[in-house]
């Protein structure tokens, strides 16, 4: 019997979802009729929701699981008998709030052959209902063999983020060469779920996805893998084999402070074979908020790292968790004057300038007894535990220079000018007591500094 899939993303970064077309793919070769719908650029189609068997949400981070619990109700109430599927990062850790939304079916890890085997249970079982219970796995870390993403029905690659560069702009495309990661980051999100752990995805199957979305326009490829140098001979082999293919194709990726520092040799392979910029979380230039937060670097290792991508050509993007319950005013200050005084103003999305700590359900930070007596109950609403600074000058700082970003943003302001005004607002917040800010004709103009069009990284 065939069966009715809808598939639904809400939220990814700007990028075509790739948590939509790898999925699609085996549910297709299973026989299914899949309709993907990627809500952050088309309406939800209520006419395939009503006539579909399974409808499952892509959950892979905190904004898509918010906005997905709102649409939720809207779906329950299109078609009530239809199976409902959460899967993602964000779906097992969140499994008690799903289920009380309406899931029948959590999947976390690597989902795609879970969906597979819940798609033939709901073709068993009539009206959609699949039992009640679920005998796959809520977090699979079983390896796959993966298949080239179908991403037939999706919106055009030019509906989607872009990358800004001197010349213009590039149309992106997007694709994963790897999921999880080794590291144990404590207030990562893909720790919980994989522990330690990371898979990768097959190289001819990364290979045929870039290609692919060559041929629909992309001149540009994110790769979305928590770490690309989590396996470093994988991810060398595939940017080596990108660039023989396609010679103009440019890229970015993201790599830890750790990694860089100890696959340095290779920074000049990523610039050869075409990489545009690395992003990385840097988190905190406080050494004690990066060892509660275990991130495995130093502020010097920070600073060393901007000096060797400098030298091989590669811009860096730095991200960071700027206001925590361990930053001073002062900290924020010395943050600032850091960026400034490495000339890396132009490299950071001003919205890196306003992140505030998320400690989402199952969170590692919830093991460190330094943070019990910060946080509140867990608030369902926002999926977050909330925490209050010790200084109230901290959070007032935070939704300052939050909503200042945003509406600057919104008004088309400039990083630069952004930054200084930011700069100003710390200066209040602490009695004055700042350097003045450098020279606003240091570092490299804005134009050769390339930057996706989408600034939001969770």
């Amino acid at each position: 019997m065939s069966a009715k899939v809808v598939l639904i993303s809400t939220y990814e970064l700007g990028r075509q979802p790739f948590g939509l077309a790898s999925p699609a793919a085996w549910l297709r070769q299973a026989g299914a009729a899949v309709r993907c719908l990627d809500l952050a650029q088309e309406r939800l189609d209520e006419e395939a929701v009503r006539g579909a068997d399974l409808v499952a949400f892509y959950v892979p981070m905190h904004t898509a699981t918010r906005i997905a619990s709102r649409v939720v109700g809207r779906v329950r109430a299109l078609n009530p008998t239809a199976h409902l599927c959460f899967y993602g990062l964000y779906a097992p850790v969140n499994e008690g709030f799903l289920r009380a939304l309406g899931a029948d079916t959590i999947l976390g890890g690597e989902f795609e052959a879970g969906l597979v085997s819940l798609l033939r249970r709901v073709r068993r079982e009539s009206g959609g209902s699949a039992g009640s219970g679920q005998p796959e796995p809520l977090i699979s870390l079983a390896k796959q063999q993966f298949l080239v993403p179908d991403r037939s029905g999706l919106p055009p690659l030019a509906k989607y983020a872009y990358v800004k560069v001197a010349e213009g702009r590039r149309t992106a495309g997007y694709t994963e060469a790897s999921r999880g990661c080794k590291h144990r980051c404590r207030h990562c999100p893909i720790v919980p779920v994989y522990e330690g752990q990371f898979r990768v995805v097959q190289r001819e199957v990364v290979l045929g996805d870039i290609r692919q979305q060559v041929v629909a326009g992309a001149e540009h490829i994110t790769f979305g893998d928590p770490d690309f140098f989590n396996g470093v001979g994988h991810a060398l082999a595939i940017v080596r084999a990108l660039h023989a293919a396609h010679p103009t194709l440019t890229y970015d990726v993201t790599i830890k402070i750790e990694h860089l520092l100890r696959h340095a040799r290779h920074l000049p392979t990523l610039r050869e074979t075409g990489c545009l910029f690395v992003t990385s979380a840097v988190e905190s230039v406080d050494d004690r908020v990066l060892a509660l937060l275990d991130k495995g670097h130093t502020r010097e290792d920070f600073i060393r790292v901007v000096h060797l991508c400098r030298a091989a050509g590669l811009a860096l993007t730095p991200t960071f968790v700027t206001f925590t319950p361990w930053i001073s005013v002062e900290g924020y200050q010395e943050l600032l004057w850091l960026l400034a005084d490495l000339e890396l103003i132009e490299h950071v999305p001003p919205i890196q300038l306003a992140m505030r700590l998320l400690i989402p359900a199952g969170s590692k930070l919830l093991e460190v007894p330094e943070v019990w007596g910060l946080v509140g109950e867990f608030d369902p609403a926002a999926l977050v535990y909330p925490w209050k600074h010790p200084d109230p000058r901290v959070d007032g700082l935070h939704e300052e220079v939050f909503a200042l970003v945003k509406e600057a943003e919104a008004a088309g302001r400039s990083r630069r000018e952004i930054f200084a005004r930011v700069w100003e607002r710390a200066d209040r917040a602490a009695a004055g007591r700042i350097r003045s800010l450098p020279e606003a004709t240091r570092g490299r103009p804005r134009a050769t500094i390339p930057y996706l069009s989408e600034p939001w990284y969770c």
